[in-house]
């Protein structure tokens, strides 16, 4: 058997599995990387990257069969023919829902790196400080300027492009040129400061894509095909950022098809000493040795990995005496906005395809604004030229048709709001240890909701969007309050959060799990509350911070 002693051990090897890699291997350390699904390379296992829509049997859609196949994924947009491969295997690996919970999953090297909408904003002290202000749930033991210089810190080498707007609610980071809004974005931006005074913004959107070549990556080309892989590296993926750097120092091996079944724990040294692997090709038991842990698997799969690493010390798990373990689940609640029409600018397109959008910062609840709800939201949207598949009632068939396809149609602009959920101690994640996987192993089983100060804020979400579209001129303006659930947004955080006190938390301020010190969780599972912003830019600078204080720790001899 080839070696199973490491310095480190990485359990997943998605948005911050990667970033620990890439930490602890460049510090030194001899890592091995465990990823339960196959190995994606770069640029070569890019299948359908430089794939036309004709090219694929069915246009890129979906068929009936995937339906049968991935009722959870589904639900939503991500299902299609052009990236299946990408999403976990529901057959194989199913959950239980008490409530429904929408749970879309990336089992492969990379995991969801390869996938996200790399949407990238920092928090502001206001999120950092808003359980304690408010008395909600309990205190983040870090404030913003603990974390500022790591966000630098990552910022620098993921690659973020963006402008700076001075928004105390929105830090400004360290940004790369940022992507321009479309001429219509441009002066809807223009209304919508006027008309409130410079109390509200639209803005490019901030989005690891990058706008300038970085560390041997190419610059976007503006093709809009992220989801199936860049071969520019332009987006920051596992493939295309961390994982080059941790390879080319040499001290990283990676193994894929390695389901972590649970973290070895010793009673006499108090800490972890290992994990057992399951491997998903030959179902043989393996075991790995190390003197410090990151656990990366994503928030539920973390969750599930604590909770199976039960010992007689705490039956409910590793990381359970507090009580909170697989508690407090939270998400981002979205599917309500509004749209309109936008006369005018017939003779004005736009370049390329641009991978984002525009975003619309938080405005509610602050500066003395109180409403009826706690936290806030923001919105992200875009505006647009109809294309060739709009409706075009007084036509269906025949030259006219065609001639009128062969035209952009009319401007439209729409928004959806990203609004925060509170970390509720009912909502939770448990094993479900009736329903078994492809392997025997059990399952999760989901019992989350929103609750009242989630439906309050999606009023504001749809009323304020219709409100600042006709204040800037947009014409037939309509709200849409679409069918979403937790899960929906895939921004899913909670079940080990951090905190001050081992008795109300699963993790100290260095994401430490109390009960074993050399065991450390950096992925959405830390998270303490949510925030409205997308949080994987987050997560990249509190596993980089967290991998520094390991070494150190190592260094002095405390793990």
């Amino acid at each position: 058997m080839a070696n199973n002693t490491y310095d480190a051990i990485v359990i997943g090897s998605g948005i911050s599995g990667g970033w620990a890699a890439k930490e602890l291997t460049e510090k030194g350390l001899k890592t091995l990387m465990l990823e339960r699904g196959k190995n994606v390379e770069h640029i070569k296992d890019y299948v359908n990257a430089q794939k036309g829509p004709w090219e694929f049997p069915h246009r890129g859609g979906r068929t009936q069969k995937m339906i049968q196949d991935y009722p959870v994924l589904s639900r939503d947009y991500p299902l299609n023919e052009m990236n299946l491969e990408w999403w976990a295997n529901e057959k194989k690996s199913p959950y239980t829902e008490i409530k429904r919970l929408d749970w879309f999953r990336g089992y492969q090297v990379g995991g969801r790196s390869l996938l996200w909408g790399r949407q990238s904003y920092r928090w502001s002290d206001l999120d950092f400080e808003a359980n304690a202000r408010e008395g909600i749930a309990i205190d983040w033991p870090v404030r913003y300027n603990e974390i500022a210089p790591w966000y630098t810190y990552v910022e620098k080498f993921a690659g973020i492009s963006g402008s700076k707007e001075g928004l105390p609610q929105l830090p400004d980071g360290h940004f790369l040129p940022p992507m321009e809004l479309n001429c219509v974005e441009k002066d809807i931006a223009a209304r919508i400061k006027k008309h409130y005074e410079h109390t509200r913004h639209l803005i490019i959107q901030r989005v690891a894509n990058i706008t300038e070549s970085l560390h041997n990556r190419v610059n976007c080309q503006y093709r809009n095909k992220c989801w199936l892989g860049c071969p520019f590296g332009a987006y920051f993926s596992t493939q295309s950022a961390t994982l080059p750097a941790a390879t080319a120092t040499g001290n990283l091996t990676l193994r894929p098809f390695s389901i972590v079944t649970q973290i070895l724990y010793d009673k006499d040294t108090r800490k972890a000493k290992g994990v057992e692997v399951l491997d998903a090709e030959n179902n043989k038991t393996y075991e790995y040795f190390a003197k410090i842990i990151f656990l990366n698997a994503s928030t539920f799969n973390s969750a599930w990995i604590l909770m199976n690493s039960a010992t007689d010390i705490w039956p409910e798990g590793l990381g359970s005496s507090s009580g909170e373990l697989g508690r407090n689940i939270m998400d981002h609640h979205l599917g309500a906005g509004a749209r309109g029409r936008i006369e005018g600018y017939e003779d004005v397109y736009y370049y390329g395809k641009r991978p984002c959008g525009f975003y619309v910062p938080r405005f509610r609840n602050l500066a003395g604004d109180k409403r009826n709800y706690l936290r806030g939201f923001g919105y992200q949207g875009s505006a647009s030229r109809q294309e060739w598949n709009r409706e075009i009632a007084e036509m269906s068939i025949g030259a006219d048709f065609k001639d009128a396809l062969s035209e952009p149609g009319q401007w439209t602009i729409g928004m959806v709001g990203f609004g925060e959920i509170l970390p509720y101690h009912e909502n939770k994640v448990t094993l479900d240890k009736t329903r078994k996987d492809a392997w025997g192993l059990p399952v999760l089983a989901f019992d989350a909701e929103w609750k009242e100060n989630e439906k309050k804020m999606r009023e504001d979400m749809k009323n304020d969007a219709k409100e600042m579209l006709e204040a800037a001129g947009v014409k037939n303006v309509r709200t849409f309050d679409r069918d979403s659930y937790i899960g929906r947004a895939i921004h899913e955080m909670g079940t080990a959060r951090m905190g001050h006190d081992p008795e109300t938390s699963v993790l100290n301020k260095w994401n430490q799990v109390w009960d074993a010190p050399n065991v450390f969780v950096t992925d959405g599972s830390f998270m303490t509350s949510a925030s409205c912003v997308n949080p994987s830019l987050t997560y990249m600078a509190f596993t980089a911070r967290a991998a520094d204080y390991a070494v150190q720790e190592l260094k002095k001899q405390n793990l």
